[in-house]
Formats: C-alpha cells, sequence, structure tokens
C-alpha cells in the first residue's frame, strides 16, 4: 500500500509567537485517532524556532527523541550534565528513559529550521543519555545517508533504542535513489524540497508517501529534492 498525504493535510501550529510547526502525527492539541502514529515512530514534527526563543525547560520519559538541525544553531541543556549547541549537519539522539529535563532554545539572531521526531524504545527503563554526531548530511548528493539507527549493521551514525533508521536523501532531476526493504516493514518519506516520484506516486515539497507491502522503493527527483526516509518495523511496540 502506498499512501500519499499532501502538504496542505499536515496540522500546523502557532505557538505564542515563537514557533511555527507542522506536525505530521497528532501532538499538542492536534488529535486524529487515525494518525497517531507510525510503527514506533510516535512524533515527526517540522520546526522553525524564532531568534532568541525555544522550548523552556520541560521533561521526558520513556521516549528516542531524534533532532536533526536543517538550519540554525539550536542549544541544548539538560539536568543529566550535557550542554551543546547543534548546527546543521549535525543530529542529536536523547534517550529520556526513567526521565530527563531539558531546554532547546535559539540564542542566535536567525530563524533555526529543525525537525524532530520522537520513537518508542524497544524497552523501559533505559537510564537517560545524549548525543550529537556532526554526519554532514546536508552535503548529499543522490544518495542516503543513514543519521540514527538501532540496527547494528550500520556504523559512524547516532544510536537509537529502537528498531528503526532515519536517513536524510538527496535526488537530481532525472536521477534514482533506491531503498531495499521488507515487507514486514513501513517506510514514510518526508519532502523537504522539490519534487519526486516514489514507486510512481507523485510527491512535491512537504508531502509525504507511507509505504507498507514492499520490497524496492524507488525515488527519482523530478526536480532537485531532498528528503527524510524513516525505515520501521512494521509491529506496534509492545514491551
Amino acid at each position: 500500500m502506498i499512501r500519499l498525504i499532501t502538504a496542505s493535510q499536515r496540522y500546523e501550529a502557532q505557538v505564542e509567537g515563537w514557533l511555527r510547526s507542522h506536525y505530521l502525527f497528532s501532538f499538542a492539541d492536534y488529535y486524529d485517532p487515525e494518525n497517531m502514529e507510525f510503527g514506533p515512530l510516535r512524533v515527526f514534527n517540522d520546526d522553525y524556532v524564532n531568534p532568541k526563543s525555544g522550548f523552556p525547560t520541560h521533561p521526558h520519559s520513556e521516549m528516542e527523541i531524534v533532532t536533526i538541525v536543517l538550519s540554525g544553531e539550536l542549544t541544548h541543556k539538560d539536568n543529566i550534565g550535557n550542554q551543546a549547541t547543534v548546527t546543521p549537519g549535525q543530529v542529536q539522539r536523547m534517550t529520556s528513559g526513567t526521565g530527563v529535563t531539558h531546554s532547546e532554545t535559539n540564542e542566535t539572531d536567525e530563524e533555526i529550521h529543525l525537525l524532530q521526531l520522537w520513537f518508542v524504545p524497544n524497552k523501559r527503563e533505559l537510564a537517560p543519555s545524549y548525543e550529537v554526531l556532526d554526519i554532514e548530511f546536508l552535503k548529499a548528493k543522490n544518495e542516503l545517508i543513514p543519521l540514527v539507527t538501532g540496527q547494528k549493521v550500520l556504523e559512524d551514525v547516532a544510536f537509537l533504542n529502537s528498531n528503526s533508521t532515519v536517513y536524510y536523501g538527496n535526488v537530481s532531476q532525472g536521477e534514482a535513489v533506491n531503498f531495499r526493504t521488507f515487507k514486514i516493514r513501513r517506510t514514510l518519506i518526508y519532502v523537504l524540497s522539490g519534487s519526486v516520484l516514489i514507486n510512481n506516486v507523485e510527491a512535491d515539497t512537504h508531502d509525504q508517501i507511507r509505504l507498507d507491502d514492499q520490497e524496492l522503493i524507488a525515488i527519482r527527483g523530478t526536480s532537485e529534492a531532498t528528503f527524510i526516509l524513516v525505515d520501521v518495523p512494521a509491529l506496534e511496540v509492545n514491551y
């Protein structure tokens, strides 16, 4: 099954004048019982954070939180001793586990564009942990670059306590990138820029394609395009 969800079908949120966001799944004041998750992927938000603002200190638990900075600089602080500035081309992963509090702020005079994905972990009561990796994924050219994974076959990526992998992809006009998967897995592709044909279904900027029961996913550029590909198990997480 291949399902196209257009950009206009995303939920748009404005938060107190400092955050402009689009939610791909139910989140905060957006609730749709038919759009709660995609396998263990529970949250996928496309965020723009205004200068000198951000997410104040708040708690999390029992969630794997992945932050992908596309532009701007994000300052992270938490109660387990981590402080970092995350820049474009870097990926941040936080295991909230038994509980952590943190803030994510924009200390600069420029807007931040970031993606935040939350995954239900494959184990409960994990110790909180944190890492930032400089993967330089924005340099991708006609390829998929893994950013974070719980699949041990991949190296030099951030670790995720989920049998899932997140890729950043680029494809030029007229070129193709193929992703091989299994029918027991699911794939979500979110187009960041440009337009693509995904198994012959056209998707434009900010559209998403959700695929089930596939073995080969062919992504062909109808213009220069960038996208996020999320590979997850088909079965829901059961602790």
